[in-house]
């Protein structure tokens, strides 16, 4: 598949071309519009087991599967909320995305919730990661722009555990307070990701918990 990002970082869409009779995995929603005669088919992958290891991953039950027809076509995707997207091109290396950051990729492409380093984020940051392997291009999206950051063996640095997109798995990285229980409840800022270079780290200049932090207490309450 061929992807073209256009209109980001704020509502970035993503035109792909698919090849003659090519297959891409897309996530539930994120299509906007294609060519005619590309054929979708929705299934949980893995089976049952799989969908389920998705949902408690913050994924999609279900995945979809769209083919074009034999002389090629064309696709058009976009993320839920408002955010950049990235091609990133999966082989070199596994790839550590962030739940909720998947939006296609082709069928080379394997993402797996059940390693350990995922169960390791979700008891202590609010965040999954999803180790993504195999070979091919994978699309991701983010909320606000996506900043990438290059850190050189034994580098050190820390990133807000909202703002993390993803990261190369050959980065070490630990999930601990921002500082003393007192400023990681009062001073806002929650837990942090410690990483260890080297390897590349996407970040993404807006958190949806901090904006959500800021929504909920607005909403109207129930008079009941």
């Amino acid at each position: 598949m061929d992807v073209n990002i256009q209109y980001g970082p704020a509502f970035s869409l993503a035109t792909v071309k698919v090849s003659s009779s090519e297959q891409i995995r897309v996530e539930p929603g994120a299509m906007v519009s294609h060519t005619d005669s590309m054929v979708m088919e929705t299934k949980a992958e893995g089976g049952l087991f799989g969908g389920l290891k998705r949902m408690v991953s913050g994924e999609s039950f279900f995945q979809n599967t769209w083919q074009a027809p034999a002389q090629g076509g064309e696709i058009t995707l976009a993320p839920s909320l408002p955010g950049d997207m990235v091609t990133l091109d999966i082989g070199g290396g596994d790839f550590l995305l962030a739940s909720g950051a998947y939006v296609a990729s082709e069928m080379g492409v394997k993402t797996d919730a059940s390693w350990g380093g995922a169960r390791g984020f979700f008891g202590g940051g609010g965040i999954i990661l999803l180790r993504v392997s195999g070979q091919g291009k994978l699309v991701a999206a983010s909320y606000g722009a996506i900043v990438e950051r290059i850190l050189k063996p034994g580098e050190r640095y820390v990133i807000d555990t909202g703002h993390i997109v993803g990261m190369d798995a050959s980065i070490q990285f630990t999930v601990e307070k921002s500082g003393t229980w007192k400023s990681t409840i009062l001073g806002g800022e929650g837990f942090v990701c410690q990483l260890t270079g080297p390897g590349r780290v996407l970040m993404q200049s807006r958190s949806t918990e901090a904006f959500l932090g800021w929504l909920i207490p607005k909403l109207p309450k129930s008079s009941n």
